[in-house]
């Protein structure tokens, strides 16, 4: 690697998962590192293996499909255990990194570890060396390394690159640096530390003060050369320094860096929205490079200013990053063959099977549409990549409701082959009693914790889609349902999420992915 290339390591399928309300399945993870080794990312931390046996049967089998392509890492404490576990879990990649940690500070030491410094050098070292048995690419990160004395951390990061670390990353854990802070401790680093050009230096950044991105640049200026970051800054309380924005302020202003890094821009939008899709966590409105907003041009100065000429509110173009306007682009008469290309355009893989499905979405919409536009797509295709059960499918439904009326809702339901099942509920409005009666054809109780609504494109036919969040014995499932009735994608939405609790329900998975409780970097 030379020394202007900055190696992007993205945790989204680990960090990120770890935000409230994230967790993945091992379809879903796959889906996402798919997409992360389209975009070119360098290393994807694929998981925390002792964390559940979820969790390393998702590593296993990232590691078993993508190793070749890239390096897959896996996170373990400085135990035995949990580095036997990871070398489980990555034996068959051939690019793989254990990447090992401990907590340094002084804080930590006291409160958590109950070790004094000379206990967590003699640690750290021996598992440094234990991983290393196993492959030659190892990181170490000293845990809450942003609060741990200048002295101990040199000593600790020297004594790690000397049992064989490769990579020493400086997580700033509970986002407490800031950009000259940060800066500092990274050059201190570099001219304290003996050998420190036997390994890359990392920053892993969190964003509780909002500082995360600003932190990992401040760190690059400083002299590290890998960024450990999240799709959509995504990871516990705030989040970790957003992938999308350090990559395109290295490539923005590259004139001041002088540093570029090896991902795929344009597939930036598109990974950002199939990350959203799946997890759940919308993206707003003004996030930068991804946001809704984030080309859109309101003010009337703003607006001339760009018709004369572009650069002058746009410091970047919007095909760079994948983002994808109302251009209309298929019809009704459009033929598969048509679609399928303009899906691949858009950045989506799709089996023939999950093709077809999306294609007779795009012809009942063509239908009820004037105007199809790619935004109304991508939802489409969205939509059929959730990787939702569909043990219980839904017939037809019929609301009632009206000043003078009380709301009403009847519903078919069908399970699996079994005779059609019919039931009707009364709620505080159409779309509450189409929820209450899908709940009492199922038999399953939920609690409503998330409704979210939003116009896919422009126009009164505009594509609605409802994402939802319920609630079921302390469980939470997603549910997204995409139509140009509002009722209809809630209706769909509300099953979907059944659907997944009774999965969830029925095959006792709950049990099986509690995860180990344990800080992380």
């Amino acid at each position: 690697m030379s020394g202007d290339q900055i190696i992007i390591f993205d945790t989204t399928l680990r960090d990120g998962e770890q935000s409230p309300g994230c967790s993945m399945n091992t379809k879903e993870k796959l889906e996402i590192a798919r997409a992360l080794v389209d975009l070119g990312v360098d290393v994807i931390e694929a998981g925390f293996p002792i964390a559940s046996p979820g969790d390393f049967e998702a590593v296993q089998k990232i590691a078993d499909r993508f190793g070749d392509q890239t390096t897959i890492c896996a996170l373990a404490r400085s135990l035995d255990a949990d580095i036997a576990k990871a070398k489980g879990a990555l034996a068959n990649a051939a690019k793989r990194r254990i990447h090992v940690f401990l907590a340094t500070s002084a804080i930590h030491r006291e409160h958590k570890l109950k070790m004094d410094k000379q206990q967590i050098i003699e640690r750290a070292v021996a598992s440094v060396k234990d991983a290393k048995e196993f492959c030659d690419d190892i990181e170490f990160s000293p845990e809450d390394a942003a609060r741990t004395e200048l002295d101990f951390l040199c000593e600790v990061v020297e004594k790690t690159i000397a049992a064989g670390a490769t990579t020493v990353n400086i997580p700033d854990t509970v986002g407490y640096a800031t950009p000259n802070h940060y800066f500092k401790v990274i050059s201190y680093l570099k001219q304290n530390v003996s050998n420190i050009e036997q390994a890359i230096i990392s920053t892993h950044c969190h964003n509780d003060l909002g500082l995360a991105v600003a932190n990992s640049l401040s760190a690059i200026e400083a002299g590290a050369r890998q960024v450990e970051c999240t799709i959509n800054g995504l990871g516990e309380r705030a989040g970790n320094a957003a992938l999308e924005e350090v990559v395109m302020a290295l490539r923005t202003r590259a004139d001041f860096y002088g540093v570029h890094t090896k991902i795929k821009t344009e597939r930036l939008v598109p990974v950002s929205q199939l990350v959203s899709s799946i997890t759940g966590m919308k993206v707003q409105r003004n996030k930068a490079i991804v946001g809704q907003n984030a080309f859109a041009h309101e003010a009337g100065i703003h607006q001339h200013g760009m018709l004369q000429e572009r650069t002058t509110y746009e410091i970047m173009r919007p095909q760079d990053v994948g983002y994808v306007g109302r251009n209309l682009v298929l019809g009704k008469h459009s033929g598969r063959h048509a679609f399928k290309d303009r899906v691949a355009e858009l950045g989506f893989s799709l089996d023939d099977d999950a093709l077809q499905k999306a294609f007779d979405d795009f012809i009942a919409l063509a239908d009820k549409k004037k105007e199809v536009f790619d935004s109304d797509i991508i939802a489409l295709v969205d939509n059929r990549l959730a990787d939702a059960p569909e043990r219980w499918k839904m017939i037809s439904f019929h609301t009632s409701a009206g000043s003078a009326a009380i709301p009403t809702a009847t519903l078919e339901l069908q399970c699996e082959d079994q005779p059609v099942m019919c039931d009707a509920a009364i709620g505080d409005g159409p779309i509450d009693a189409v929820f209450r009666a899908l709940e009492r054809i199922t038999e399953i109780t939920a609690r409503l914790e998330d409704f979210n609504v939003r116009s896919v494109s422009e126009g009164k036919d505009a594509l609605g889609e409802v994402r939802v969040t319920i609630n079921v014995l302390g469980r939470h499932f997603l549910g997204k349902g995409v139509s140009t009735d509002i009722i209809e994608a809630a209706a769909n939405a509300y099953m979907q999420a059944l659907n997944k609790a009774d999965a969830d329900r029925r095959t006792g998975s709950a049990a099986a992915s509690d995860k180990v409780a344990a800080d992380t970097p």
